[in-house]
């Protein structure tokens, strides 16, 4: 199989994010095909049995098995490095595989982890059940605390693990300074960036060492498949997470590695666009509402920092109404354009109730300490015109007396 030229790092290196989306990575066969093709195998044949043992024992290139690779998913791979600034990628099934999967790979019984309280609600149950199920302890602090990560450390802590922006409570963490203070303990850092992409914030750029990705959301970004990836350093990812991969199996399908290096060639527009709407959008909603976050606006309390390490406010809103659950169903069941759904990151806007849905799994406690009250709504912005956006939300909101 030939390669594409652009395979070349000297080449790509000087490409700017929008290119890389739609070329990046790009492997041709004698076909010389344009669009990527699919590998639909799952075992590879060998030209004797001496190449077959080569390449299990990693003497010679070439695959083995699509558990552990295969060319569609291995042009995804690269393509989602080049767009990180990250030197390896491995793709998983889902977004909670690639979480899981740099955990448990990185962690083992006896280590300590300091994660950042406000999570995605499965990843709070990975942190504060599933881990200590495996003699792992974990700690989780206000991620918007800087000095709350450095009081945090034990000499066993081994990772840190945050999201920022937070979900769904939109929290914006110092990435440089957490960095700092957790390689100052000796720990690797792990970033789940889904909320904002690669176009609008790559924390390898401020000390990360590990970017976790649900890449059902923006990537794929139009609601057709399920994905994830992990990135991080060619090391980290050879010595440390490879095994752990081919061993537990957590890698993507060829079909949805095509759909989403698709995806990925409209990346750069679709959340470029979706951010200039949400900024639109939430403006509209802060004069109308009684608490609006988003970091785009100056309203919120970490504006300067998010703009400081993001490139613009992202694609999701929370909304926070006085009446509680009755009232916020009330103007979920009241829209007309907006889909009430638990996704985002869509061409579509999603809007959602996390405390009853995202956020069921933990408990009431745990969701105030995440600030996630039964008023509190999440709004994805998609594509539309967002000038619908906001009268379908204005008719709404007179629908609940607002």
């Amino acid at each position: 199989m030939k390669r594409f030229t652009g395979q070349d790092r000297s080449i790509t290196d000087k490409w700017r994010p929008a290119t890389l989306a739609v070329r990046g990575g790009t492997m041709r066969s004698d076909f010389g095909e344009t669009s990527e093709a699919i590998f639909m195998t799952s075992g590879y044949a060998y030209d004797n049995a001496e190449e077959a043992a080569a390449r299990f024992r990693g003497d010679r290139p070439g695959m083995t098995y699509s558990r552990l690779q295969n060319p569609t998913t291995d042009m995804l791979e690269k393509r989602l490095a080049l767009l990180e600034g990250a030197e390896a990628a491995r793709a998983t099934t889902t977004g909670m595989a690639a979480m899981s999967a740099a955990l448990m790979s990185t962690l083992s019984a006896g280590d300590h982890l300091v994660a950042g309280r406000s999570l995605f609600g499965s990843c709070r149950v990975l942190v504060d059940t599933i881990l200590p199920r495996f003699g792992i302890q974990t700690t989780t602090v206000d991620a918007t605390d800087t000095d709350a990560w450095a009081r945090a450390r034990r000499p066993n802590t081994r990772a840190f693990f945050l999201e920022t922006p937070s979900n769904p409570g939109l929290e914006v963490s110092d990435l440089r300074a957490i960095a700092d203070i957790g390689h100052d303990a000796g720990a690797l850092v792990i970033v789940d960036n889904a909320f904002a992409s690669p176009i609008v914030q790559r924390p390898m750029d401020h000390g990360a060492d590990i970017v976790a990705y649900s890449a059902t959301k923006l990537m794929d970004g139009q609601g057709r498949v399920l994905a994830g990836a992990v990135l991080g350093s060619e090391k980290w990812m050879n010595d440390v997470y490879l095994a752990y991969a081919r061993h537990t199996g957590p890698n993507l399908s060829p079909f949805n590695a095509w759909v989403v290096l698709k995806s990925l060639e409209t990346l750069d527009l679709r959340v470029r666009r979706s951010c200039e709407n949400a900024l639109k959008v939430a403006t509209f909603l802060e004069a109308r509402m009684p608490r609006v976050l988003y970091p785009g606006l100056a309203s919120h309390p970490q504006h300067a920092l998010a703009m400081r390490q993001m490139a613009a406010g992202g694609t999701i809103v929370a909304l926070f109404l006085d009446g509680g659950r009755p009232q916020a169903h009330g103007l979920l069941d009241a829209l007309e354009l907006i889909d009430i759904s638990n996704n985002l990151g869509d061409s579509r806007s999603l809007m959602t109730h996390p405390a009853s849905t995202t956020h069921y799994a933990v408990t009431a406690e745990v969701r105030d300490q995440m600030g996630i009250t039964e008023g509190m709504l999440r709004l994805s912005i998609g594509l539309e015109d967002p000038q619908d956006l906001i009268d379908d939300l204005d008719q709404a909101l007179r629908h609940i007396g607002l």
